[in-house]
């Protein structure tokens, strides 16, 4: 994950806790590797046990509905895939990302997790997230800017030329804003899917004012970008360039 290689700022410990496809790069005040090694484990396990006994779960691409005690993470996620309509795993990495941070809360006032590009963040001072959009030009030359009264807070990713998840658009990045950060990552693909080029910019963005829960959202595509809500762009090229991935 190269784009985490562009961090600058010294103020936090890094450190990367990775269970099977799961590979959170996270932020801290202290080195909290451990705990974030058995929170991983706790939330995956209830994950995969739900797949075990529903693997509709996993693959379908519509919203599914949960049991009234399903575990807090799959309720999470149906929730988020229903306001997005999407499928669960839409909301996966963010869900899991916001899990392990909440449990981290508990022992650093600021966090950091990032989940293959999706991130739940936490802050007491104003950082900024650079906005990686595989070979766009824009890659590497803005970055969202977060004041610690917005967070916590998910900012979450979806492409359709970079990275591994699907996505049935053409995006370079679909960006999405939310307080709840599996909502910003199903929202980031439902919005990613509607962009085959250029010209689908603004009726994604029509649809996304539509969303509840959603702060903002940015999308990239070639040199063409669209933005709404509460979304600050600052140029990295006058800043300087500490920032978080992503």
């Amino acid at each position: 994950m190269l784009y985490r290689l562009g961090i600058k700022d010294t103020d936090l410990v890094s450190f990367n806790v990775v269970v099977k496809q799961t590979n959170l790069y996270i932020r801290a005040q202290h080195n909290l590797k451990d705990k974030a090694f058995k929170s991983l484990l706790k939330h995956r396990r209830s994950l995969e046990g739900y797949i075990q006994h529903h693997p509709l779960f996993l693959t379908t691409l519509e919203p599914y509905p949960a049991e009234q005690n399903a575990p807090a993470i799959i309720k999470e996620m149906t929730t988020a895939s229903k306001i997005a309509g999407t499928g669960p795993m839409s909301a996966v990495a963010g869900a899991i990302a916001e899990a392990v941070g909440r449990d981290l809360l508990l022992f650093s006032p600021e966090i950091i997790v990032e989940n293959g590009g999706d991130i739940f963040l936490k802050t007491s001072k104003k950082r900024l997230v650079g906005i990686y959009a595989g070979e766009s030009p824009l890659t590497g030359k803005i970055a969202l800017e977060i004041k610690p009264q917005e967070t916590p807070l998910g900012i979450c990713t979806s492409s359709g030329t970079i990275g591994h998840s699907l996505s049935l658009g053409c995006a370079d990045a679909a960006v999405a804003l939310s307080s709840s950060t599996a909502l910003a990552d199903a929202i980031a693909t439902a919005i990613g899917n509607m962009v085959k080029d250029i010209d689908a910019i603004p009726q994604a963005i029509e649809k996304a004012k539509d969303i509840p829960g959603l702060y903002g959202i940015i999308i990239i595509k070639d040199d063409k970008m669209g933005i709404w809500g509460k979304v600050k762009i600052v140029p990295l090229a006058t800043t300087s360039r500490s920032k978080s991935p992503r």
